[in-house]
């Protein structure tokens, strides 16, 4: 049976994350993914760096002017995206920014827009050497470095804009996974939800490795955060829908992944 991580009941349940790392690596190892609320993300944040989230309007503000995704096979035109390549050393959060380079799945994980090199805008510096970037990078390095601690990590991650600007048929098609119910092709998948206006439904789904749903939630407010392991479960989100169809639909969010390296 689906449960949903936003009910009144699994709310109360959840623990506060503000103490530090362990209660969330206990909880992704126990079932492979884990929904964050953005007050506790934003606490733990705060708690590890009293200057974490310093630039946070700023690096909110850096999805306004995103390209279009020029390698959408389906045509579509809802999709605006940023992309960089980050490394780091295993039981270490010292990430480092590699030279800019494209972005490449299987067929196997993707098989829409899978199989070619796909080249993106790079992130602009002001985001990518922020204070919020890094606090992101940092937790990741120290939760999956808990949780692979022999591993170092190839990290990429990718600024998504999913925009729906008026009409029926631009409702349809605006789809944040537009390749359906998958995975990524990496070890772990960091989603942190930047913004949303004028927008409903996009809800996320997890699913096991038969595709079979475990958990639905949404992420609705500024730094709702959700973790999964992409070798165990796959995920997908929902189309989004606009309220006012006078007005454009938008859903800002960050993905960063991390992938075992040789």
């Amino acid at each position: 049976m689906v449960s949903t991580a936003q009910s009144v009941e699994a709310t109360a349940s959840q623990p506060s994350y503000s103490d530090g790392v362990e209660e969330i690596c206990e909880g992704v190892s126990s079932k492979s993914y884990l929904y964050l609320p953005g007050e506790s993300v934003g606490e733990l944040l705060r708690r590890r760096d009293a200057n974490a989230l310093q630039d946070w309007d700023s690096f909110q503000g850096s999805w306004d002017n995103m390209p279009l995704d020029g390698y959408m096979a389906d045509g579509g035109r809802y999709r605006r995206r940023r992309h960089a390549t980050l490394s780091a050393p295993r039981a270490d959060n010292r990430f480092q920014i590699e030279a800019h380079q494209p972005h490449y799945q299987t067929v196997d994980y993707n098989n829409l827009n899978g199989g070619i090199a796909r080249h993106y805008e790079p992130f602009e510096d002001s985001a990518l050497h922020g204070s919020t970037m890094s606090s992101l990078l940092t937790l990741g390095c120290d939760l999956f470095g808990r949780l692979a601690p022999y591993s170092a990590w190839h990290i990429e991650a990718h600024q998504f804009r999913i925009e729906v600007t008026g009409g029926e048929a631009g409702r349809e098609i605006a789809k944040p996974t537009p390749e359906g119910i998958h995975r990524d092709g990496v070890t772990f998948v960091m989603m942190l939800m930047a913004k949303r206006s004028n927008t409903v439904n996009g809800e996320s789904t997890i699913y096991n490795l038969e595709k079979n749903p475990l958990e639905k939630f949404t992420l609705a407010d500024p730094l709702d955060m959700a973790i999964v392991n992409d070798e165990r479960v796959f995920h997908g989100v929902s189309p989004i829908e606009q309220l006012d169809s006078g007005q454009p639909a938008v859903r800002d969010v960050l993905v960063i992944t991390y992938r075992h390296k040789p």
